[in-house]
């Protein structure tokens, strides 16, 4: 039985984490990557006139693409894992497992519930196929589950789906059996994410800084106006043999 403290020292635990990622994802982020993924069309169909503008928008889009994932990967992972009394699974694709005398329930942790394409759902029932395979010596009820960190997912019943889908409340229920455990780990995060933004400033504003400079430096000209026939050549252009 996992107690309120030990809960709450490992959601601190697992927001220190996060926030390293985060600190080394956008301190190690290049400009010129950035760049390549952007759209420099839209950027002067706006109206954009300033470097600064450009860069922190580049920044505010990678990172909120990169946190979701980072999330996933630092926080919920390791929490379902910690909460659920599971191991980590031995095969690819799958989380954490939990088993009993009958039943081996193999769990792959998601964020939300809009994660998967046909492809990546393909793959996912691969990957539960292929564990279920590999555990057929065991005769034990092969239960897999999508677990959806946060969200809804009304999963249709009476459908033979490839594995179950549970999402937010019921996913947290299903693997702590508190009904009220989706609300907890937000409450025992208490003040930690706070007592973090100081540092995560500071990455972020030298970020900005840096980048800005090597944007001047390479996209403006002297009278520091943006060249945007350059800026198109470096995105757009055909690469050089």
């Amino acid at each position: 039985m996992i107690t309120s403290e030990q809960l709450e020292a490992k959601i601190a635990e697992l927001l220190d984490d996060f926030y390293q990622r985060r600190i080394d994802k956008i301190s190690g982020l290049k400009l010129k990557d950035a760049l390549k993924r952007k759209n420099p069309y839209l950027y002067r169909a706006i109206g954009v006139q300033k470097a600064g503008e450009i860069v922190e928008g580049l920044l505010s889009a990678y990172m909120s693409s990169s946190d979701e994932g980072i999330f996933g990967d630092a926080f919920f992972e390791p929490l379902a894992k910690f909460v659920s009394g599971g191991v980590v699974s031995p095969s690819e694709g799958v989380d954490v497992a939990r088993e009993t005398e009958s039943t081996y329930m193999a769990i792959a942790v998601k964020s939300g519930p809009s994660v998967f394409n046909a492809q990546s759902r393909k793959r996912q029932i691969d990957d539960f196929k292929t564990l279920e395979n590999r555990l057929r010596k065991l005769r034990k009820h092969f239960d897999p589950v999508v677990g959806y960190s946060y969200g809804n997912k009304q999963q249709k019943k009476n459908t033979l789906a490839p594995f179950r889908e549970l999402a937010g409340q019921a996913f947290w229920e299903e693997i702590t059996g508190n009904p009220d455990f989706y609300l907890e780990i937000i409450r025992l995060m208490k003040d930690k994410p706070q007592e973090h933004l100081p540092v995560y400033r500071k990455a972020w504003d030298a970020a900005v800084n840096r980048f800005t400079l090597e944007f001047i430096q390479n996209f403006c000209d002297i009278d520091g106006n943006i060249n945007w026939e350059r800026l198109v050549q470096f995105n757009s252009g055909k690469p050089q043999k």
